[in-house]
């Protein structure tokens, strides 16, 4: 469940496994182990994962129900209560599975508030396209509405020979794409005094890969000397996924965010004009605890008139422990899915009007090892669109070729090879 760093993680966890002699089951019936690496952001991720539980030990008694990932990490030992949970797992633990698997002891989770080094994984999984490469854990702020800094720790960044290593070895197994992910990507380097900006500069000078792509980024990462280095680039992807949460000023000073709407509204205009068709996703949070009507309609205005290209929206859920869960003027459930259904629509027409001025376009497609259902061919734009081609020639997966844009028929795109 969750975040990139999640689905890297999982696959790390699955890869460990069978390194250890064990045989991955599609049938839940039949697994001896059944493994859920949880995410914790919401509370109904937190249900999701408690019922996923409960239904595979329903389905089969005897499955021993593995729980690790945030919601572990967070509720820790109070988590066994249930009589669907059979052991749990923190979030360093579970990088190292199959040793907790074979012990008797059915808790382990170490306090990440005390860790300071980054926990090296690698991932050798070459069944899919393009590969992530995790670079940093952790999260130094403490947004009023956030509980991962307490599920993941401070901060701590990968070293840059281990990254670039990584990225050679991805690039010999024949990866064409790599995605640099972690929790805050941002604040990678700020524990040994560099600055992604470093990193990004020894990756184009020590590695061959064609292209890159970041995760996530705070709006007042992305400076002036960022944006010109990743305009020079030949390898960087234009596309950017800014976390923003909110476009109203007195919503953003609750959630303790330390930025105004309107510089970032402007950025988001700087980064349309110097690059050819970026793709701007961004998060907001819908219904913050004392956000009114004014200052929902502030953020929808703001959002209508930003130069995004696609929004990923959900309700705030309350978290315990954090300062928004005992904030004043908290936002009924109701009027917080109201909210968010109003921004997934602006989100969904902004996306449609992005694809569409893609049409007619040059672009460069990694074509990705599966097909779609009907056998053409699909991949993956620079500007993270898929594209679906006019080919079944599979000996083209997994190479970069160029397409021009024909057409956008029922939310897809479709594409002639050049």
């Amino acid at each position: 469940m969750g975040c990139k760093s999640n689905q890297f993680e999982s696959a790390v966890i699955e890869e460990n496994l069978k390194n250890a002699g064990f045989q991955k089951t599609e049938s839940p019936e039949k697994a001896d182990y059944f493994i859920l690496n949880s995410c914790t952001v919401t509370h109904k991720s937190d249900s999701e994962a408690l019922y996923l539980l409960r239904n595979i030990k329903h389905k089969n008694p005897d499955t021993i129900t593995v729980l690790t990932g945030c919601l572990a990490q967070v509720e820790k030992e109070n988590l066994l209560n249930n009589d669907f949970v059979n052991i749990v797992l923190g979030n360093d633990e579970k990088l190292d599975i199959a040793k907790y698997l074979s012990d008797e002891k059915k808790f382990a989770a170490r306090d990440l508030m005390t860790k300071n080094d980054f926990t090296r994984v690698i991932l050798n999984d070459t069944s899919k396209t393009r590969a992530n490469v995790k670079i940093q854990d952790g999260c130094d702020n403490r947004c009023s509405y956030c509980i991962i800094p307490y599920a993941r720790g401070k901060s701590r960044s990968a070293d840059i020979d281990f990254i670039i290593n990584q990225i050679n070895e991805l690039y010999t197994k024949g990866f064409k794409e790599v995605v640099l992910t972690g929790i805050h990507i941002g604040q990678w380097g700020k524990d040994f005094d560099m600055s992604l900006i470093n990193l990004l500069k020894e990756i184009e000078s020590q590695t061959k890969i064609p292209r890159y792509r970041l995760g996530s980024l705070n709006p007042l990462e992305i400076d002036d000397e960022l944006l010109k280095f990743l305009s020079d680039s030949k390898s960087f992807c234009p596309h950017f996924h800014l976390s923003l949460q909110s476009a109203c000023d007195n919503t953003l000073r609750r959630m303790n965010r330390f930025y105004k709407t309107e510089d970032y509204l402007n950025q988001i205009n700087k980064i349309n004009e110097i690059f050819n068709l970026p793709f701007l996703g961004a998060d907001i949070i819908a219904g913050f605890a004392g956000e009114t009507e004014e200052d929902f309609y502030t953020t929808v205005n703001n959002l209508k008139r930003s130069g995004l290209s696609k929004i990923h929206t959900f309700p705030y859920s309350r978290r315990k422990g954090t300062p928004g869960d005992t904030m004043p003027l908290q936002v009924d459930d109701k009027t917080k899915e109201r909210r968010a259904s109003i921004i997934k629509e602006i989100s969904r027409e902004k996306f449609l009007n992005f694809m569409n001025k893609n049409v007619g376009s040059k672009q460069e497609i990694l074509i990705e090892k599966h097909p779609d259902k009907n056998g053409f061919l699909k991949g993956v734009t620079r500007n993270f669109l898929t594209v679906i081609l006019d080919s079944k020639d599979l000996s083209l997966t997994n190479t970069l070729v160029f397409a021009n844009i024909t057409n956008c028929e029922n939310g897809k795109l479709y594409g002639r090879i050049a």
